[in-house]
């Protein structure tokens, strides 16, 4: 019953994503990997009732379903974090180790059908050389990509830091947990039967569809060629100005003089004392830039340097300070603390606990009761 219930789960997600309109790339592999896990948990259940073996010429296809599933995990962490291969034909690489399990088992797909139940009911007999390098490709492979997926990951949790001031439901904690999740099958190759290994992959299935139907792919917008533009001629007025700008070492690989990055912090701490632009709960290092009118590049460097901070941190500093400044005010007490974190810019009330913490050490209601004590 637990095995129909990861098949049915497995063809509603493949309807919603198939009547998806606009389907992106990272949509198209996730839809590719589910048809891939239905069939895999068809198989194995017909295979589990016997019912495999009434229709022995499917004995085999899922030889090199084990090792898919990891390139599919891979291939759309790839798309979803923004990290695309330059050229499609880098695609074909990923499913060598698959296409390598077909072909040598070509010998066992042209074998009668009494001949494959035998093999199959007897572990392999004939065919030893091949289970084992089946099980070395698919445990190599299976950890390799659940690795390399997880390091694409944090590399990309720390890259929208420094263009996000919020990174709600941008972290992709639930897909980094769902290449941990795929990690552990390969050990429990292993170590236990099917009913165990695809009870996991019934779980798997089952947090695919409550975190991954929704999740948006955050790196829509390609940048934007008219800022590039104003960039470019922003850059050569700065230069004609100083006659011989002397980059620092700091700065020396963007071109972004010492003078240049002290005139951008001073213009920075302007427009925040004015505007109060953090205040804007979806404010980003692009939008923050253009208003400056200079490349997201050298105000992340700025910032960077200036303020020790990435792009998140710093921002959300500044909403700490205003929070600490607001409910200081008599008047705020007619409001909660958590009202006063969304008017500073915060979106949620576990991202405001947490920055604070780490600001300022303690809580909200514990900073505050020691202020006013």
């Amino acid at each position: 019953m637990f095995f129909i219930l990861g098949i049915s789960i497995s063809v509603f997600l493949v309807f919603l994503l198939l009547i998806k309109k606009d389907k992106s790339s990272a949509d198209k592999i996730l839809l590719a990997w589910l048809v891939l896990l239905f069939a895999h948990q068809l198989i194995n259940y017909l295979e589990d009732t016997g019912e495999l073996n009434t229709h022995p010429h499917f004995l085999g296809l899922d030889f090199p379903m084990p090792t898919l599933h990891s390139v599919l995990l891979y291939l759309y962490v790839i798309e979803i974090t923004g990290n695309k291969l330059k050229k499609k034909v880098y695609y074909f690489f990923h499913f060598i180790p698959a296409i390598s399990l077909i072909l040598l088992a070509i010998p066992f797909y042209s074998l009668t059908g009494a001949e494959k139940i035998y093999v199959i009911e007897n572990k392999g007999i004939g065919y030893e050389w091949y289970v084992i390098y089946q099980n070395l490709v698919m445990f190599t492979s299976g950890l390799i990509y659940s690795g390399w997926s997880l390091y694409l990951i944090r590399k990309h949790q720390k890259n929208i830091q420094q263009k996000f001031s919020n990174i709600d439901k941008k972290e992709l904690q639930w897909l980094q947990y769902l290449a941990i999740g795929l990690g552990i099958v390969w050990p429990l190759v292993f170590f236990f039967d099917n009913t165990v290994i695809f009870s996991w992959v019934v779980v798997l299935v089952l947090f695919i569809g409550f975190f991954g139907i929704n999740q948006l792919n955050i790196f829509q917008t390609n940048a934007n060629p008219q800022l590039d533009n104003k960039v470019v001629e922003n850059s050569k007025t700065e230069r004609n100005e100083n006659k011989t700008p002397t980059p620092s070492k700091r700065y020396a690989k963007s071109g972004l003089t010492e003078e240049m990055a002290e005139r951008i912090y001073s213009t920075l701490n302007e427009l925040m004392a004015e505007e109060a632009l953090f205040n804007k709960n979806d404010i980003t290092l692009t939008e923050l830039a253009k208003r400056l009118k200079i490349h997201p590049n050298h105000l992340s460097q700025v910032i960077n340097e200036k303020e020790q901070k990435n792009f998140y941190n710093y921002i959300n500093a500044l909403r700490i300070n205003e929070f600490i400044r607001l409910a200081s005010l008599p008047q705020s007490k007619q409001y909660t603390l958590l009202a006063l974190a969304y008017q500073c810019g915060f979106n949620s009330k576990s991202t405001f606990n947490k920055q604070f913490k780490e600001h300022t050490g303690k809580t909200p209601s514990e900073f505050l009761k020691s202020i006013n004590s």
